[in-house]
């Protein structure tokens, strides 16, 4: 009888290792890790090119937002919308919105949060908010519009999660940045914002400035139309 309890209570123990060692993989296997070519082909189509244009239709300024909600919810760089008089968004598909409104900003992170027109029939691409800070050495990506119809994508990695730059809070990063891509989106390698690009520094040659997505998140929350 002891001889049978003892191997029933063995079978247990064994059973209950496959069990946990399942959960354990399949909490791995959700975990999926994209290269540059697919970050691109996943999260491209939610990017779109920032036209400023001036009363006349005369273009004053450029840049790049990127949409976070199927209704057209969207963010860039608060730098690139500034003073703007009628702000208009071309996709990659060509499609293009306008007028975009501006809901919300802070001019201390560099952060904006716009409003496209409802999108009707055909939602908008979005992309997918990452809740956790970025890491030191971590992978990353790059999109923005550094030629008009131009969309590219620059690998690099997190130089530093969080710096003080000019009185600001900033993520530093490798990632290549072009005039143009202000406003655009990091990436991580599972394809979520990490991040919304700001700028460069001067006085670190390819070392990079990215609005952190705490202080995006914060932008969001007060601006919930």
């Amino acid at each position: 009888m002891k001889r049978k309890l003892s191997l029933l209570f063995i079978m247990l123990l064994l059973c209950s290792g496959i069990l946990l060692y399942s959960e354990h993989n399949a909490d791995a296997d959700e975990l999926t890790l994209y290269n540059a070519e697919q970050i691109y082909e996943l999260s491209h189509p939610a990017l779109f090119y920032i036209r400023i244009l001036r009363s006349d239709d005369t273009v004053a300024s450029a840049g790049t937002g990127v949409t976070i909600t199927p209704e057209g919810k969207a963010v860039t760089a608060y730098h690139v919308i500034k003073d703007a008089g009628r702000i208009e968004g071309t996709y990659p598909d060509g499609r293009v919105v306008s007028p975009i409104e501006v809901i919300g900003f802070d001019e201390v992170t560099d952060a904006a949060v716009l409003k496209l027109p409802a999108p009707g029939d055909q939602p908008y691409p979005a992309l997918t908010i990452r809740e956790t800070a970025v890491k030191y050495g971590e992978k990353v990506y790059a999109l923005g519009y550094p030629i008009k119809d131009t969309p590219i994508i620059t690998e690099g990695i997190i130089n530093a999660p969080k710096a003080e730059v000019n009185g600001r809070d900033r993520i530093l990063t490798s990632a290549q940045i072009a005039s143009g891509m202000s406003g655009g989106p990091l990436l991580d390698q599972q394809g979520r914002l990490s991040g919304i690009i700001s700028g460069s520094l001067r006085t670190m040659n390819n070392i990079h400035l990215v609005v952190d997505m705490s202080d995006v998140r914060k932008l969001l929350s007060e601006n919930q139309q």
